[in-house]
């Protein structure tokens, strides 16, 4: 017809085309990996491994963000993506400030951690663990000084001055004269006693440098008398099989305590000591009610850092936050903790969101990296089904349980007065 304007046929890559028409144009991971469920618009199986995905190419980094408001199936999913990696020789380690995860430690033949003050159980958050000798001395020294670092800060509710960071340094080298295993307490008191070798390293007399650590020395004898009276005060107390499936610190007897967020960071320490060494194997390591650890700056900076160093020590770190708006708790918009929190929104590989209120879009676009049309999905999610980012790739993955793994994560029971062998948290297999 004369007139009418003929536009060719465009061509475009999968690649490029998966950007227009997100999930449409996908082909899945392949079948490497745990199975997860059921992949609601390729139509097949969803399968994930970030160790296999990294190796391909897909990720750069192993470590996921998971959100999702209560009740909408994302301590199910923890729960069985654990049991599951076991056919894999996957580890796992828990950070459990709820008392959740029992019935899984029970189902894999180990015993919760359970801390409370006065318990009959202590760790060490200054253990250098079992591999230190083939990590070095830098390397163990680093990671103390960090740790240190990070719940003075916490607990000062400031940052340390150059003084006090040159006084924690000293103070730690002076205690590992005495012990390969320096304790908090230990530490505190070489801070309020330097001998005159570590003064002369700074150039000072030991009575300047014991004031310019005084501050930081009384606060970590506080802390010790106080809100880590009994739990990470002194040498570990009990023996672990850091080679068996699971591993879970229970912290729920101080789950409404104002030092959650110290006592969290000193048990992931003691944890991540452990699995750095040498030849440990893919681990997992699960920190649950992440926002409570990322509204402190310092222990905010420490979990940046241990995201960072995942590659090296082949660990996928997974944290747990209900919604997006938690990032509002961390800190004001600007400051240093809020853009901590976002950069690790940013930085984790996988990203999985759960439903979310419609006032939450913009955040999911703007933190997550969401296209529009993966947004919009966010407020019409069932129960168990989740958009998943993995890399640039999308996917919308609903989670299928088997029979025998209800009882495990079934957290509603006492809510609903069914036992966890009628209740139906998830599609079942």
């Amino acid at each position: 017809m004369k007139g009418h304007v003929r536009v060719p046929a465009h061509r475009a890559s999968t690649a490029h085309l998966q950007a227009a028409y997100p999930f449409i144009a996908e082909t899945g991971l392949g079948g490497r990996g745990v199975f997860i469920g059921q992949d609601l618009f390729g139509g097949g199986s969803f399968c994930y491994d970030p160790f296999e995905l990294y190796a391909q190419g897909v990720l750069t980094d192993p470590n996921m963000i998971l959100l999702g408001h209560i009740g909408r199936g994302k301590s199910s999913l923890v729960k069985t993506y654990i049991l599951r990696q076991q056919v894999f020789g996957r580890k796992a380690a828990v950070m459990d400030p709820k008392g959740e995860y029992g019935d899984l430690a029970a189902a894999l033949g180990v015993t919760p951690l359970r801390l409370a003050p006065g318990g009959h159980i202590r760790l060490n958050p200054l253990d250098p663990g079992p591999g230190s000798s083939e990590l070095g001395v830098e390397e163990t020294v680093a990671r103390q000084e960090s740790l240190l670092t990070s719940i003075s800060e916490a607990a000062l509710k400031r940052g340390l001055s150059p003084a006090e960071q040159t006084a924690c340094r000293l103070g730690l080298d002076h205690t590992r004269l005495r012990s390969d295993k320096p304790t908090i307490p230990e530490v505190a008191a070489s801070l309020l006693k330097p001998n005159h070798a570590s003064a002369a390293r700074a150039h000072t007399t030991p009575e300047r440098l014991a004031e310019d650590g005084r501050e930081l020395a009384l606060e970590l004898l506080r802390l010790c008398e106080g809100d880590l009276r009994g739990m990470f005060d002194g040498q570990t107390s009990i023996d672990i099989d850091w080679d068996g499936p699971l591993v879970v610190v229970d912290l729920s007897a101080l789950h409404q305590s104002d030092a959650l967020p110290i006592l969290m960071t000193c048990a992931a320490a003691w944890l991540q000591s452990a699995f750095a060494r040498p030849g440990a194997g893919k681990r997992i390591v699960v920190v649950d009610e992440a926002w409570s650890i990322l509204r402190t700056v310092g222990i905010a900076r420490w979990m940046q850092a241990n995201f960072k160093l995942s590659r090296a020590y082949g660990i996928q770190n997974l944290i747990v936050m209900h919604r997006l708006s938690d990032l509002k708790a961390t800190g004001d918009v600007g400051s240093e903790q809020r853009t901590i929190a976002e950069g690790l929104l940013a930085d984790a590989g996988t990203r999985v969101v759960y439903a979310q209120s419609a006032d939450e879009i913009v955040s999911a676009r703007e933190l997550l990296g969401l296209t529009g049309t993966e947004a919009n999905l966010l407020p019409t999610l069932g129960r168990g089904e989740a958009v998943w980012k993995v890399g640039t790739r999308s996917f919308v993955v609903r989670h299928m349980l088997g029979r025998s793994e209800r009882a495990l994560v079934d957290t509603d029971a006492r809510m609903t007065g069914q036992s966890s062998m009628t209740s139906r948290p998830e599609a079942a297999v």
